[in-house]
């Protein structure tokens, strides 16, 4: 394998993870929490639907204590599944095969007074991350009048150019072509250039 071949490091760190989820033994606790996050409830109202204490069903949950077959039943009603479902692992959903291909110089550019977006796989709806490149206008930290700060997380990978990253936390970073950053986007961040030309990155933003 080739040390450029991306494809097969995908294929050793899959294979990695799925030989340590085979031999995980399946929690309790965090099955419990699982299920019970997915009906969006809250400890007090799962531990009333179940007719068990908070502090009992805190416990089951954390792996402090383990239930008896009482405890089992009152959780499998108050979850309306059966008890062999406590113990089930989840299912994976099944492969959707979305995909979406954005050629070259594709979509729209966004232009502001500070960056230029070209957003990638425009026409795929419900994505779970949102990725886009962007030309970077800014020279200085005072053309933005303010930190840019939104919910979720964000990776930065330089494409061209040379860029200052700024961080409300951290001394300001400048990085090169291949340089690239992850990091909390509700954490104040701004981004110039401090090459000649316009730099050009790619960013990736969660919105899950």
């Amino acid at each position: 394998m080739s040390e450029l071949d991306p494809t097969g490091l995908i294929r050793i760190a899959r294979a990695g993870s799925a030989a340590e989820t085979d031999a995980e033994p399946l929690d309790l606790g965090r099955r419990v929490r699982e299920l019970r996050k997915a009906r969006g409830w809250t400890l007090e109202q799962a531990a009333e639907k179940a007719g068990l204490a908070r502090s009992t069903l805190s416990k089951i949950e954390n792996s402090q204590m383990s239930p008896t077959y009482e405890a089992l039943k009152k959780l499998a009603v108050g979850l309306s599944i059966s008890v062999p479902q406590l113990f089930t692992p989840p299912e994976r959903p099944p492969a959707t095969g979305r995909m979406a291909v954005t050629r070259a110089e594709e979509g729209a550019p966004q232009a502001t007074a500070t960056y230029e977006h070209r957003l990638l796989a425009g026409p795929l709806k419900g994505k779970k991350m949102l990725p886009y490149t962007a030309r970077i206008r800014a020279r200085s930290l005072e053309e933005f009048g303010g930190w840019v700060r939104h919910d979720g997380e964000e990776f930065l990978l330089v494409l061209t150019g040379v860029i200052r990253l700024y961080t409300e936390f951290y001394e300001p970073m400048e990085m090169r072509r291949g340089d690239s950053a992850y990091y909390d986007a509700s954490m104040g961040h701004n981004v110039v250039s401090v090459s000649a030309e316009d730099a050009t990155i790619l960013w990736v933003t969660s919105l899950t």
